[in-house]
């Protein structure tokens, strides 16, 4: 009886110690195969200014306009606010923004309030009588398609009604069938439609064809380790053998930049 008491005790203490560590076990089992930078590498836009011997602090150029949205109003699909905050000042410096997964439309906001006037911004979701057509592949995960029916449930979104409306163009449509010949020189462009590996695929190599030189591609939700996000990952470290993939540090955003 001791001896049982004793095992149970082991396998207990194992399994808290498991729980308590759950993020540094992960990072040990599922380890990142993409190079990680800091913000500062992405565009000399996030250089920082010294206001002091000890305070580091931002430039006016990296300065936006935001908002945040209650955890009561349960809006399911956003990118973090230090996430939003990158891919809004990269707005300001772009004229022609293309984004894959409108969700509730809260980085789409934020990008068209940030960007030039004259900006252009483009983005794609499903709205919810779409999700019925939509079918799933063989190699995709099944917890990334169910999110894909979860997360395509507006049909209005958080800019609707605004005055920053006028530079959106929602384009109702499952990316899978989008013709991108005509969608051409993005300077910016963020994928965050579904997760499963076919979307996650399609979305990006019609992304490479659409930007122009020095353009930035963004993929959110790069977590290894995390299974609903487990074909975002294989993708891009498939994709990371050809081309200059990076993870920016403390976010779940990677990025490429065109050089050619």
């Amino acid at each position: 009886m001791i001896n049982i008491i004793i095992i149970l005790s082991i396998i207990l203490n194992i399994v808290f110690l498991f729980f308590l560590n759950k993020k540094k076990i992960k990072k040990i089992l599922f380890k990142s195969k993409i190079k990680e930078i800091d913000i500062s590498e992405v565009h000399k836009i996030f250089e920082s200014e010294k206001i002091s011997q000890n305070l580091i602090g931002p430039k006016k150029d990296v300065i936006i306009k935001s908002f945040c949205i209650p955890p009561d109003n349960k809006v399911v699909g956003m990118t973090s606010d230090y996430e939003a905050w990158i891919l809004a000042t990269l707005s300001k410096i772009s004229n022609k923004i293309f984004e894959f997964g409108t969700c509730s439309g809260k980085t789409t906001y934020l990008m068209a309030l940030n960007s030039p006037e004259n900006t252009k911004i483009y983005t794609m979701t499903l709205n919810p009588d779409m999700t019925r057509n939509i079918l799933k592949e063989k190699l995709d995960n099944k917890i990334s398609f169910r999110n894909i029916i979860n997360e395509s449930i507006y049909e209005k979104f958080l800019f609707s009604g605004s005055d920053e409306e006028k530079k959106i163009n929602v384009i109702f449509e499952n990316s899978l069938n989008f013709n991108q010949s005509s969608y051409k020189n993005f300077d910016l462009i963020f994928i965050d439609g579904g997760h499963t590996y076919s979307v996650v695929k399609n979305d990006s190599e019609k992304s490479f064809k659409m930007l122009n030189r020095n353009g930035f591609i963004f993929w959110h939700d790069y977590v290894p380790g995390k299974e609903s996000n487990k074909d975002v990952v294989k993708y891009l470290h498939e994709i990371s053998k050809e081309k200059q993939i990076y993870h920016i540090k403390s976010t779940t955003l990677c990025f490429f930049k065109n050089n050619v």
